[in-house]
């Protein structure tokens, strides 16, 4: 056996699966997970799958200390005929390896660790929900595990791929949400971490998300960490607005997370001929186009929530109500265009997703 070759030892103690209408969002977990470890002489190397279990390290592990770690989200649906469908892994796999560029990790090997999901996924099939909104959530991340208290990129990582069924992100179908435009906090910066998929850029975030909570708001619209005038991000999402029957959307200025269904809501776009802009956009801008009644929809996009359709925004004691609070046409055809095609529903003729055999 090779230090490259996967090696499965399976769970004699298999966990109950959650009722069908009872999945929570994140706090269940399969019994199975894949784990690759990486040491300097030996490059990634013993590449597993073994039964769910606690992870030992070092009080000392750099992951405590400096927070070097990167991770990913992305889903597997059950569509018709019992398949198990992946929706564009791959790009998930490359921003991982572009967030451990960022973070001074070393890359994995994308084909080799796509081989390993989709046998974790075989597994682990069973754990796939099949009721409509459900999916197998999948999480992959890196940690740094030398036990070293120097300030500097850790010798030794851990890779592990964690799955966990969720339900609906929301209950009761997609709705518009209230969002607080910030102007105190800061996300991130040009030539910072906000481009990469990284533990300190969602903690952070948590101080003013509450104090947006505290107020009303479901999450927080981030603003450029410089003049605080440039449109950036709504929470874990990337935003777009509906302006006069033109989408904008924040350019990626290095600041900005490259989100894969924010690529994918593009491409739609693009070849629906829809106009559709990538470019600055200043919250006075989108105030002063709401003020003409030229802002017709706004939303958010992520894998968690797919759309999330922007109901009304707060900046400074203004309030802007977007298309009455209701869902805008064009975001409930990109939202089910796009889950139709991750469920299988809807033709995929862009080879978006990988079927699990």
């Amino acid at each position: 056996m090779t230090a490259n070759e996967l090696t499965i030892v399976k769970s004699t103690n298999l966990k109950p699966k959650p009722e069908k209408d009872q999945i929570p969002f994140g706090s269940t977990f399969t019994d199975h997970m894949f784990v690759m470890d990486y040491a300097e002489d030996k490059g990634w190397h013993e590449p597993r799958i073994v039964p769910y279990e606690p992870v030992t390290l070092d009080p000392a592990a750099m992951i405590f200390h400096y927070g070097q770690t990167v991770f990913e989200g992305l889903k597997a649906y059950r569509a018709d005929g019992d398949r198990i469908l992946m929706f564009r892994p791959e790009k998930n796999l490359e921003r991982l390896n572009r967030s451990s560029d960022r973070l001074s990790i070393p890359p994995i090997d994308e084909d080799e660790v796509m081989n390993h999901l989709e046998e974790l996924i075989r597994i682990e099939k069973d754990w796939v929900p099949a009721t409509d909104g459900t999916s197998l959530y999948i999480r992959p991340f890196i940690i740094a595990t030398d036990p070293n208290l120097a300030v500097a990129p850790s010798k030794t990582y851990k890779f592990m791929i964690i799955l966990s069924p969720v339900g609906s992100y929301f209950s009761g179908g997609i709705h518009p949400v209230k969002i607080k435009v910030e102007n105190e906090f800061t996300r991130a910066v040009k030539g910072g971490t906000g481009m990469a998929k990284t533990a300190g850029n969602y903690s952070s975030a948590y101080q003013a998300q509450s104090n947006a909570y505290k107020e009303g708001s479901a999450d927080v619209l981030w603003l450029d960490g410089i003049e605080k005038r440039y449109i950036e991000e709504v929470g874990s999402m990337n935003i777009f607005f509906k302006i006069n029957g033109e989408v904008v959307t924040p350019a990626l200025s290095g600041s900005i997370l490259k989100g894969i269904t924010r690529m994918s809501i593009l491409e739609l776009l693009r070849d629906w001929d829809v106009p559709v802009v990538e470019r600055k956009i200043s919250i006075d801008e989108l105030y002063e186009a709401y003020e003409r009644g030229e802002v017709e929809e706004a939303f958010g996009t992520g894998t968690a929530a797919v759309i999330s359709p922007v109901g009304e925004l707060n900046w400074q004691g203004k309030k802007m109500t977007i298309n009455n609070h209701e869902i805008g046409e064009l975001s409930q055809k990109l939202y089910d265009t796009i889950t139709g095609i991750q469920r299988g529903n809807v033709e995929d003729p862009y080879d978006w997703v990988v079927e699990v055999k």
